[in-house]
């Protein structure tokens, strides 16, 4: 397979000038503010919809979803797309219902939110949780597999994969969250336009292999000959009912996986906290759009690869140690690109790396400088000196990061089910510590550890203890006898720490009832031609 050439070389080094110099401009635009600690790690006031839509994604689609997610659509098809779609749905009722409440009461950060809620020591926990969660498992994979696509495609070393992309990261983090904001609308930019080359010629490639030409020809004949890798919704006792059971991926655990990933998580939720309501919705709304669209760059390249592959090609490819790879499905397509296109689908993958990356360190950071920092060690740091421990969280993280991830296995369990597994041990305890502080005065902080360490022990023991059980229904159950158990014990002791809320908070603009209801009809068409 070629290399990337010269072309490809020129056309990354402009995607990187434009990030960078518009990134500085940025910086440069607002300097006199990044003394602010509000300003570094919110951006406050600064991002407009679009920018806060555009981050939220390029936050969130790194290698897990370009190569796993892909990979996936090669092994199971158009199932694993319902990570995306109903994400669609999560952001929804994440700005209808849960962004009203953090704004309303002043939250920046998640551990913020637990301190106002129940006390310092179920915020203390669940801090070092969180940063214990995003550097071991979510820097690390983002990090490893984004160096293994590289590396595969370029042909790079792979250690200097990693510290390039870990360098471009910090380069973009230290200049705080407004940076990152901006530069993710290019990111995604990008991010778009790359994938799309990948899927046109994945498609295009199909149709040649039937003697005809033209992308809906290739997508008609997918659906034509391998019409089991367009279902949407598995039945038990198929190959791949374990990692999506049914129904659950749209009434039972896939909500919790969800919910907790889009609104209780600070990598994610900060992104909106420094906006006004109606411009944090308006953002939120446009990454369901933009979530709509997400499995035509990163699932159906997978299901072309697999029908290629039906047909006799990349035989060769797609092995790796003697067995097939399907993770390697989307970087043998992209060593199919042309000169220059493939330059332009290699600076996609970067982007969707480089942002997650730098979103995930900023999280890190802003957790560690406002919730432990600042309240345990250093109380009297004045702003200038949390932004500069900001800073140099960002890069310690990030080495740390790249001094831990050879040794995870997160190659041989697949980076994309390495990620939801793990994060899935968390979940079901903290999402019920959320939602039940949200809606029942009553909930105490005692009823949030017993959730948060409880439902902890309770995913990792089901683990072992019913492996036959699908993850997915497992968090579901973790979910609910958390919730139980914290309805039993807040009625022995009820709190009356509640938080300000009122009706008039839920209440939606016309424009965002009428994009709402957009999104939900297309989900309803896309499930309902796919089950």
């Amino acid at each position: 397979m070629q290399k990337l050439q010269t072309l490809d070389y020129v056309i990354f080094f402009i995607y990187f000038i434009i990030v960078a110099s518009y990134g500085y401009w940025i910086y440069q635009r607002k300097k006199s503010k990044q003394t602010s600690s509000t300003e570094f790690f919110l951006a406050e006031g600064a991002l407009t919809w679009w920018a806060i839509g555009s981050s939220l994604i390029a936050s969130n689609i790194s290698a897990e979803q370009f190569i796993g997610a892909s990979g996936n659509g090669f092994s199971m098809g158009l199932a694993i797309a319902t990570y995306e779609w109903m994400a669609a749905a999560t952001l929804l009722v994440v700005a209808i219902f849960f962004m009203p409440i953090y704004l309303k009461n002043h939250i920046f950060t998640m551990p913020q939110f637990l301190t106002k809620r129940y006390n310092n020591t179920v915020s203390m926990i669940m801090a070092i949780f969180w940063l214990l969660l995003y550097i071991v498992v979510n820097l690390t994979s983002i990090l490893y597999l984004g160096a293994l696509a590289i590396t595969t495609i370029s042909g790079i070393d792979f250690t200097a994969c990693m510290w390039g992309l870990a360098l471009f990261a910090v380069i973009i983090t230290v200049g705080g969250m407004r940076v990152i904001g901006y530069t993710d609308v290019i990111q995604v930019f990008f991010l778009v336009l790359g994938g799309l080359a990948t899927t046109y010629l994945a498609l295009n490639l199909v149709s040649e292999q039937f003697g005809t030409q033209g992308v809906g020809r290739g997508f008609s004949l997918m659906l034509e000959n391998i019409p089991d890798h367009f279902q949407m919704i598995f039945h038990k006792g198929e190959p791949y009912y374990m990692q999506l059971p049914g129904l659950s991926v749209l009434i039972g655990g896939m909500w919790i996986v969800n919910l907790n990933y889009w609104g209780c998580n600070q990598y994610i939720t900060q992104r909106a906290l420094g906006a006004d309501l109606k411009t944090a919705r308006e953002g939120i709304l446009f990454a369901a759009f933009l979530k709509l669209l997400m499995p035509i760059i990163v699932i159906l390249p997978g299901i072309a690869a697999y029908m290629l592959y039906q047909k006799g090609l990349f035989q060769q490819e797609m092995m790796k140690g003697g067995e097939l790879s399907p993770d390697n499905a989307y970087p043998v397509l992209l060593n199919l690109l042309p000169s220059g296109l493939k330059g332009l689908s290699f600076a996609a993958l970067t982007a969707a790396v480089v942002a997650s990356l730098a979103g995930k360190a900023n999280s890190i950071s802003t957790i560690f400088t406002l919730d432990i920092y600042k309240k345990y060690i250093n109380p009297n740091a004045d702003e200038r000196h949390q932004v500069r421990t900001g800073r140099i969280v960002v890069v310690v993280s990030m080495v740390a990061a790249i001094l831990i991830s050879p040794y995870l296995g997160i190659d041989k369990k697949g980076g994309f089910q390495f990620i939801q597994e793990m994060t899935g041990l968390v979940s079901p305890g903290v999402f019920a510590a959320f939602v039940m502080g949200f809606f029942w005065k009553k909930t105490n902080s005692t009823a949030a550890l017993i959730a948060i360490i409880g439902g902890f022990v309770m995913a990792v023991t089901m683990q072992y203890v019913t492996p036959d059980i699908p993850f997915i229904d497992r968090m579901g159950i973790v979910f609910l006898i958390c919730v139980a158990l914290m309805i039993v014990v807040s009625l022995a002791r009820p709190s009356t720490k509640g938080l300000e809320i009122d009706a008039s908070m839920f209440k939606t603009s016309q424009t965002f009832a009428v994009g709402a209801s957009v999104v939900v009809a297309i989900l309803i068409f896309l499930y309902a031609y796919f089950w």
